[in-house]
């Protein structure tokens, strides 16, 4: 076997460092982001040491180029888009062109072109989806009307981004000659045209064919029995669209894996196609985002700081102001418009992606590049503690508004612990010998449907309800049932649960480690509380038992006991 594996030092050497580095990240509340591309920076021709094949990087990138444009697809909702479209529309378009417009002026001063100066601001004015997901998650504003704008406005960010990507190469040749060539302009349009056509007749062939071809495909796979047949079937549709886009209309990668998302997205089996394909899909973006990190030079920083520092007060500032100005002429909150700002402040993936495709195309210098690389590290750094002194402006908000109490009491009362002004606090639920049920899946969900069929005591026993999906909690409150969105591991949304006067709490969620955390600190808090939990292992058993699960059912011997309840017993003329 041969010694010399470029392949496997590239993907091992970029996973390992790349694992290690975001740990160290993570540590420190930093996005992951950063250690991928430090570590590809590590492995780079800029550092000294081992250096990996830039090609071979470079075409792992394109696969998880495919498959992070697929999973943006599959989790492409125009109903969240639909909700906030009077202000994500019009803003998310302002707020581009605002950036736009800085990063050419910038790009002017540096003595750039103007197709130069327009890829550059194109690429400085969309926000990573990672990292505004991730900051609206850890401060519970997904469901707020805060949270629901800020991810219309990336949807708006993410097809205006997916456009350009498709336009860029028959855009290529106008912006870099233009008039001067002296073709007409029939000549110029021309391959603007036919990429429009092309793109037209996949989009239509992917509406009319896809949406019937692939949910069919999936439901026939699923009912197959084979988890791997399924999974290969995902990952198929996903790379095979996407190919076969380029192949047969000349169409990008990323339109191709979009539009085979976006048509999956509409099966009934399409939570479980993201989840079967997410460890791979994580996998390939790691290496992209490494081989992003191969790009980059970091002497810039030191050669060009005043560049630099120009290229982080737009990202940082420049979009931040252009959004909060939009946000408060739509005569929204101040709070909504900063929220806004500071979530948008840095770039991630679509930037990479831009500047690569630019630089390749020749409309972007190599210097630009390195300068947006330069940034989205930065601001991917900064952007935590853009968000908390955003907080604390709000805590401080919040106290000064606050009435002043008429006396204090002669013997002061123990502190409660105060909610982390980073996150919207949770009201305690007002039930009281109530059934707290962690988990509206298909368990949950029979769970809460079997009640209605108990007898009367059990039948009159109200339900609180904590659920990880905010759709679902959504759904249960428009239905008048007690529920709470977030993740019951979470000490602050189990003491809004009131556990101290549950009459029982079930945990109906398939992992036994989260189970088994939410078991323990319920323990803590109610001693004496009966708590239900289920398994899917003898170990997983004996883990929840010994954090102080009272029973645990396995769903393995139940189905086993009910299929030998269901044996006929023998007729008396056989015994």
């Amino acid at each position: 076997m041969p010694h010399h594996t470029p392949l496997i030092s590239t993907i091992v050497l970029g996973l390992v460092l790349a694992f290690v580095l975001a740990a160290v990240a993570q540590r420190f509340r930093i996005s992951p982001l950063v250690g991928y591309l430090l570590a590809g920076v590590i492995i780079g021709p800029a550092t000294p040491g081992f250096v990996a094949d830039q090609q071979l990087a470079n075409e792992l990138a394109e696969i998880g180029v495919i498959l992070l444009m697929f999973g943006v697809g599959l989790h492409f909702s125009l109903k969240d888009l639909w909700s906030v479209r009077a202000i994500a529309l019009p803003g998310a378009v302002a707020q581009i062109a605002a950036a736009t417009v800085l990063g050419w002026g910038l790009g002017a001063l540096l003595g750039w072109d103007n197709a130069a100066g327009l890829m550059f601001g194109l690429t400085l004015s969309t926000a990573s989806t990672v990292v505004l997901l991730r900051a609206m998650q850890e401060r519970r504003l997904i469901e707020t009307e805060r949270g629901r704008i800020a991810v219309g406005w990336l949807i708006v960010e993410d097809i205006a981004m997916v456009l350009t990507l498709v336009m860029l190469p028959a855009l290529a040749p106008i912006l870099k000659t233009g008039a001067a060539s002296g073709a007409s302009t029939l000549d110029l349009l021309e391959p603007l045209l036919i990429t429009l056509g092309k793109v037209a007749a996949f989009v239509v062939l992917m509406l009319v064919a896809g949406r019937r071809l692939v949910p069919w495909l999936l439901h026939a796979m699923a009912h197959t029995g084979s988890r791997e047949l399924f999974r290969l079937s995902v990952l198929a549709i996903a790379l095979g669209v996407a190919y076969f886009a380029t192949s047969l209309f000349g169409v990008s990668f990323a339109l191709g894996a979009f539009f085979a998302g976006m048509v999956m997205s509409e099966s009934e089996l399409s939570q479980r196609a993201a989840n079967e394909t997410l460890p791979l899909r994580d996998a390939f973006a790691v290496l992209f985002f490494v081989s992003v990190g191969m790009l980059f030079d970091p002497m810039i920083i030191v050669r060009e700081p005043l560049p630099m520092l120009a290229t982080l007060f737009i990202i940082m500032f420049g979009k931040s102001i252009a959004a909060f100005l939009i946000v408060r002429l739509f005569r929204r909150p101040t709070t909504t418009a900063l929220t806004i700002s500071a979530s948008l402040a840095q770039i991630g993936e679509f930037s990479f992606i831009l500047a690569g495709l630019g630089v390749s195309l020749g409309l972007l210098p190599e210097r630009g590049r390195d300068l947006i690389l330069g940034g989205a590290i930065l601001s991917i750094l900064l952007n935590p503690l853009t968000f908390a002194v955003l907080d604390r402006w709000l805590a401080k908000g919040k106290a000064v508004i606050a009435p002043e109490p008429a006396a204090a009491p002669a013997v002061p009362p123990e502190p409660a612990p105060a909610p982390s002004p980073t996150r919207e606090p949770i009201p305690m639920t007002a039930l009281t010998d109530h059934l707290v049920l962690v988990g509206h899946g298909r368990v949950g969900r029979f769970i809460t449907g079997a009640l209605a069929s108990q007898d009367a005591a059990i039948k009159d026993c109200p339900v609180l309800i904590v659920e990880h999906n905010g759709d679902v909690v959504a759904k249960l409150q428009a239905e008048g049932k007690a529920a709470l969105a977030g993740n019951a591991a979470d000490p602050e949304l189990l003491a809004a649960a009131n556990l101290p006067v549950a009459r029982c709490l079930i945990v109906a969620i398939p992992d036994a480690f989260e189970s088994g955390n939410v078991v323990q600190q319920a323990r803590q808090i109610n001693p004496g509380l009966t708590i239900i939990a289920r398994a899917h292992s003898d170990e997983e058993i004996e883990h929840l038992r010994k954090h102080g699960a009272s029973a645990v059912v396995m769903g393995e011997n139940e189905i086993a006991r009910a299929m030998l309840r269901l044996i006929p017993t023998p007729s008396p003329a056989a015994v």
